[in-house]
């Protein structure tokens, strides 16, 4: 008597991710990145937590930049140590961390705001922003960056920053945030060093690239459902939050 079959099916074989933004490459985009030129650096702190591989920004960011570096944890002993080279003065670099503060409520002019280490705007904005050598995005959740902010101390010898964007996220109902100022990581690089170096054609790129990266992942959403999930219903994201924090 001869053996059955065997009806197990074989496994699916695991889609390959790109080694650059670490997307599943359905979702990549690398190969239409246009790079740039950056006079001032670009330093990333990915909260390690921080896993949303469908519609994170922070390595596509990276990507673009000549001088950029992205450091996945929680605390480094110094911007230095972050960084991976010495930096002489930290003062220099700027860490955007809106925190409480919000451009409307401190009656902020302009799109990049320096505070002192009150959360009040700073005096001389001009000068204070115009002798920057680098910047700090924090990448996560508005909880993960607050815990980024509070584990590394070194940041207080920086300059504290927010942005005032006269637009929400290009996100849209992809992901909602909290506060109208909250911008995903590619869209704050692109505020930012478009800002300080007064090139408009930063911005124009980086927002160029981050429509693609929503434009495919609709596309794939629809096609492989697996890879692009929609988001929780607004409901249920906050639920979840708040049961994280307790």
């Amino acid at each position: 008597m001869s053996n059955p079959p065997d009806m197990t099916a074989a496994p699916p074989e695991p889609i390959p991710e790109c080694p650059h933004c670490q997307k599943p490459m359905p979702l990549c985009i690398c190969d239409s990145v246009t790079p740039l030129q950056n006079r001032l650096g670009l330093l990333i702190l990915q909260h390690p937590q921080e896993q949303d591989r469908a519609l994170g920004t922070a390595r596509l960011t990276a990507k673009h930049f000549a001088n950029a570096t992205v450091r996945v944890g929680l605390s480094w002993p110094s911007l230095s140590k972050a960084l991976g080279r010495p930096v002489e003065n930290a003062a220099r670099w700027a860490v955007l961390y809106l925190g409480s503060a919000r451009a409307a409520d401190i009656e902020a002019e302009g799109e990049i705001v320096a505070l002192t280490r009150k959360g009040e705007v700073a005096e001389n904005q001009r000068a204070i922003l115009g002798k920057l050598e680098g910047v700090v995005l924090l990448d996560g959740t508005w909880s993960q960056a607050k815990a980024l902010w509070w584990r590394n101390p070194w940041m207080l010898k920086c300059q504290r920053v927010i942005l005032n964007p006269a637009h929400p996220s290009r996100y849209g109902r992809l992901r909602r945030e909290p506060r109208r100022d909250g911008l995903s990581t590619i869209e704050a690089a692109a505020m930012m060093l478009a800002g300080l170096e007064r090139r408009p054609d930063i911005a124009e790129t980086l927002h160029a690239s981050f429509e693609r990266m929503l434009a495919r992942y609709r596309e794939v959403q629809a096609e492989m459902p697996e890879l692009a999930p929609k988001p929780a219903p607004k409901g249920r994201r906050r639920a979840f939050r708040r049961g994280k924090r307790q």
